[in-house]
């Protein structure tokens, strides 16, 4: 079995497309259907069957296709650790993230590190929690920044490395718009702007109303910060975001007032695989990143 093989073999149950396949791999049609004809007489099985002029894999073959992405992904990633090992001060960092801090937190932090390491590459993947879990340990991601801290998972580990509070905000003619402080509990009449299903920042505002001794009433949902932030200046609602989601500015800006009571916060971690060696350029950011928010926001 050759490396080409499974090379062709990914390719085309990709495309679902032989023609196409051979297209994006710059060779001739013949040499893809010939080596995909190797490969299962080598392994005894029909890999594709015909559907017009496209090709579906068979059962068997949508079992090998995850095997040979494994062997491919395992592979790249062994040239890459080679390549770092050489030189990690040209190697390539995949930094996962939620949409929050994409906003301030990612790029100051990418563009403190590049400073110091002007070639190093990095790859961006925003998500929502499950999705960044999932990411992290399926080896899509190298690190990602989350909240909050997966407690109880066998697959990741990291630290928290920032906690940051939660402020309210609210319409600029909102009748508490101009207080210093309020107590949550002030604003249970109001309708909330929440983070859809799956977002983190939806539970953690659930659970602090609740504390206040009031079920929040749900007059919209967004999946974006600017999004919430935009509604709430449009007078739709009021809702609960963290201070650097704060710092963009636009022509529809809420007021953003403190909260006394409760005190609402929410953790942010970094994390990484469980029992495996990061590679060197990975492991460079990952102790800038530490050095970073044990200096400049340890004290926010």
């Amino acid at each position: 079995m050759e490396l080409r093989q499974l090379q062709y073999f990914v390719q085309v149950a990709r495309m679902q497309h032989v023609t196409k396949a051979a297209e994006e791999l710059h060779v001739a049609q013949s040499a893809v259907s010939r080596q995909i004809h190797r490969l299962e007489e080598e392994l005894g099985v029909r890999l594709f069957m015909q559907r017009g002029r496209n090709v579906q894999l068979t059962p068997v073959g949508q079992l090998f296709l995850k095997r040979a992405e494994s062997v491919l992904a395992d592979l790249d990633r062994a040239v890459t650790e080679i390549h770092e090992f050489l030189d990690p001060e040209v190697g390539e960092i995949r930094l996962g993230f939620p949409h929050s801090l994409g906003i301030q937190l990612v790029p100051k932090v990418v563009a403190a590190f590049r400073k110091l390491h002007p070639n190093v590459k990095f790859k961006f993947r925003q998500g929502m929690y499950p999705s960044l879990i999932r990411d992290v340990t399926e080896a899509e991601v190298d690190l990602a920044f989350i909240s909050p801290y997966p407690d109880k998972s066998d697959h990741v580990t990291g630290e928290i490395i920032l906690t940051e509070e939660l402020f309210a905000i609210l319409p600029a003619n909102h009748r508490l718009a101009m207080e210093d402080s309020i107590k949550l509990s002030e604003l249970k009449d109001d309708q909330f702007v929440l983070f859809s299903q799956g977002y983190s920042l939806r539970p953690i505002v659930w659970d602090a109303c609740k504390e206040a001794g009031f079920t929040p009433k749900i007059g919209f949902e967004g999946e974006e910060t600017d999004t919430i932030r935009g509604l709430v200046a449009a007078g739709m609602g009021v809702s609960l975001l963290p201070e650097i989601a704060m710092y963009q500015t636009s022509a529809m800006m809420p007021a953003v007032v403190k909260i006394s009571e409760p005190h609402v916060t929410r953790s942010i971690a970094l994390i990484r695989r469980s029992g495996e060696k990061m590679p060197m350029v990975v492991q460079m950011f990952h102790s800038f990143l530490i050095d970073f928010f044990n200096g400049e926001y340890k004290d926010k």
